[in-house]
């Protein structure tokens, strides 16, 4: 299969082409960049290429669809930014919808497809307290819920066989809101906010290998919760963060001081979402880290042994 990913040198995007590539798999990585030379397999043949785009159009890429080709749109400007001013609240928005609109009409004219894989994220949901959220569960309000049900509406046109993955938090060293949930976990106290708020984590590693899934899992459309199924709520998970190691935080930080210091970003933190991967467990996907412990130790692991190299 080939496997064309917008968003291809991001966190998920990057986790995600090294593991297809290791499959077997050809890919081709969208971007705004000039593209170097692709790296080619001893048969000569090229199994991972990167191609320029505007993050637009399916301009320079479309022509590269066939039948046995999947797409994955993970493309969109970071929401791991230190504070959304209203310049860049639109640039989220702007970022997603553009690159949606750029893989409709790549479909439609090149198309179509094999598959087509669309991200979103937990912040559809909003804000909600206690509430088992699975994806019959309706959109909830505010900013991050709005761009999430305007992200999945881009490529709603889209006639191929479509799933939308509703991402939590990402647990990696490498880049995406963790290493700035560390930082404030060794900067405040035992919690954010009032610490009693659900928070939908996901280890790197399953959401590379979900995807991979279900790429192949083509009778599966629609929303699909791409989280562990064991939520956990803000104060066990910063204090499990705080047995990582380095000093723990003194004093916490309450919901006022996060939204002065981070603005609309604080959101992303205060906002409780017990998201569930109910479709995921049912079509028989097994997680490799279904627990906050065993994730976070894997983290630990992984960064050491980087330390060492």
């Amino acid at each position: 299969m080939r496997v064309i990913i917008t968003g291809g040198t991001g966190l998920i995007g990057s986790a995600l082409g090294a593991m297809l590539l290791r499959q077997g798999h050809s890919v081709v990585i969208l971007s705004r960049t000039a593209p170097p030379p692709p790296t080619r397999h001893a048969s000569e043949a090229p199994l991972l290429a990167r191609v320029g785009w505007d993050g637009r159009t399916s301009a320079g890429w479309g022509t590269l669809i066939t039948r046995d080709t999947a797409i994955v749109n993970l493309a969109g400007a970071s929401p791991a930014h230190w504070r959304w001013t209203p310049a860049y609240r639109q640039r989220i928005l702007t970022s997603r919808l553009s690159a949606g609109r750029a893989v409709t009409e790549a479909c439609a004219r090149y198309g179509p497809p094999l598959r087509v894989i669309q991200a979103s994220a937990s912040g559809y949901y909003g804000d909600r307290g206690d509430e088992m959220l699975t994806e019959a569960s309706a959109a909830g309000q505010g900013f991050r819920a709005l761009v999430c049900q305007q992200w999945e509406a881009a490529t709603a046109a889209v006639t191929v066989s479509c799933c939308v993955i509703r991402t939590g938090i990402v647990l990696a060293n490498q880049a995406g809101a963790f290493p700035l949930l560390w930082r404030f976990a060794h900067l405040a106290g035992h919690h954010l906010g009032s610490g009693a708020q659900w928070v939908p984590w996901v280890h790197i590693a399953d959401v590379a290998t979900a995807i991979s899934f279900l790429l192949t899992q083509t009778e599966i459309v629609g929303p699909v919760n791409l989280c562990a199924p064991a939520p956990t709520r803000n104060r066990p998970f910063i204090q499990a963060l705080q047995r990582l190691g380095g000093p723990p935080g003194i004093v916490p930080l309450p919901t006022f001081a996060l939204r002065l210091a981070l603005g609309e970003m604080a959101s992303a933190v205060l906002d409780s979402e017990r998201m569930l991967p109910q479709r995921l467990l049912a079509a028989g996907f097994t997680f490799q880290y279904p627990d906050l412990p065993a994730a976070l130790l894997a983290l630990q692991e992984a960064a050491h042994s980087a330390n060492r190299s």
